[in-house]
């Protein structure tokens, strides 16, 4: 008899990112992690929102992401607020560091488990927004959910 694997997905996102920037590009990055990390990541115990990416020896870097230690870890158990590497190909780390400029910075916008039971990551190229463009996307935010209503 085979044992059924029960899957849980994991979806952590980052929801301010999108308030604050507004985003170019998206990839889709591998996280160097530790076995009490992914352990973490499954029970979803994972804070996105101070999370920023940054460039070092020409390697990507994630700083100020938040996994919550194992519960069930001992003295192995890992620092929560450690940096991690990402993990892209050599052709895109030059793209991306090429693109950066004034005003842009890289910013993680979910954390994912793939099919393969891999820790993946979204992370996108952004401009930060300025106080107008908030308040342009709450006033259609808040435009489109008046039509909604009006419809039904």
């Amino acid at each position: 008899m085979a044992k059924e694997k029960i899957e849980k997905i994991v979806n952590i996102k980052n929801k301010r990112a999108s308030f604050e920037y507004q985003f170019l590009d998206t990839y889709v990055t591998g996280i160097m992690l530790t076995g009490t990390e992914i352990k973490s990541i499954r029970q979803q115990k994972v804070n996105l929102q101070d999370a920023y990416c940054y460039f070092h020896d020409n390697e990507l870097f994630i700083k100020n992401m938040n996994i919550s230690k194992y519960s069930e870890g001992t003295y192995y158990n890992h620092d929560p607020l450690r940096e991690r590497k990402l993990l892209m190909k050599k052709n895109e780390l030059r793209k991306l560091e090429n693109k950066l400029d004034d005003g842009l910075t890289i910013v993680p916008l979910r954390l994912f488990i793939n099919d393969r039971g891999l820790a993946k990551m979204e992370i996108a190229l952004a401009r930060g927004k300025k106080l107008y463009d908030k308040r342009e996307d709450i006033k259609s935010r808040d435009v489109s959910r008046e039509m909604a209503r009006e419809r039904y």
